[in-house]
């Protein structure tokens, strides 16, 4: 396993899952993909995002022109699929002594699909790590500041990488600027998925704001 790298304060583990922990990994999100489809979430001003979303865990991020927010079911009305073992393990793995992930958000990147710099700022308890695994083809990360518009730096994430953005670190802004098309062939059909473990609400069991 290749040493970590640190970006702007996100630790990237490079090549953490093999091949076969990663079709172990696509596998079982392929379940959840076939149980609460993946769609396309508008944002508060009505734009529809490039980014295809699902969820599983007790929550799922939602966005739609109420703003954006955690909910207890899929848009379609189901409830959210419970979060993969091969999942939890890698969270386990990166983020010893967190504690267990709420929400894994499963992001579906093709025909051109990119996400702007952002912060993952709706949790309760941003003392908890966001742990992110890349499927798929190779994605450009762009990691800035905890301020926008400051400097930015970038790496290629490959399949099988784990970014994890916690510590003083937790609140810069990120994004993908754009997919290297035809990459990898694990994902069926192609693309690129990245999965999000992310503790939702505060430790007394709060819910996020």
């Amino acid at each position: 396993m290749a040493q970590p790298l640190e970006l702007n304060g996100v630790v990237v583990w490079p090549g953490l899952l093999d091949r076969s922990e990663q079709e172990a990994v696509l596998s079982d999100i392929l379940e959840v993909m076939a149980v609460a489809p993946p769609v396309h979430p508008v944002t508060r001003w009505g734009k529809s995002m490039s980014v295809a979303m699902t969820a599983a865990g007790r929550f799922g991020w939602i966005s739609d022109r109420r703003g954006y927010r955690y909910e207890e079911h899929h848009p379609q009305g189901m409830a959210w699929p419970p979060i993969p073992a091969s999942v939890l393990a890698v969270w386990e793995a990166v983020a010893p002594g967190a504690r267990t992930p709420e929400c894994c958000l499963v992001n579906l990147y093709r025909n051109g699909a990119r996400m702007g710099l952002h912060q993952d700022r709706d949790e309760a308890d941003l003392s908890q790590p966001v742990v992110s695994i890349s499927l798929g083809d190779e994605a450009l990360f762009r990691v800035g500041g905890l301020q926008r518009g400051g400097p930015t730096g970038s790496i290629w994430l490959r399949s099988g990488d784990v970014a994890v953005i916690g510590g003083a670190a937790r609140l810069v802004h990120h994004g993908i600027d754009r997919v290297r098309e035809g990459s990898s062939d694990l994902i069926p059909g192609g693309g690129r998925i990245n999965l999000t473990l992310r503790v939702v609400t505060s430790a007394d069991g709060g819910a996020a704001p």
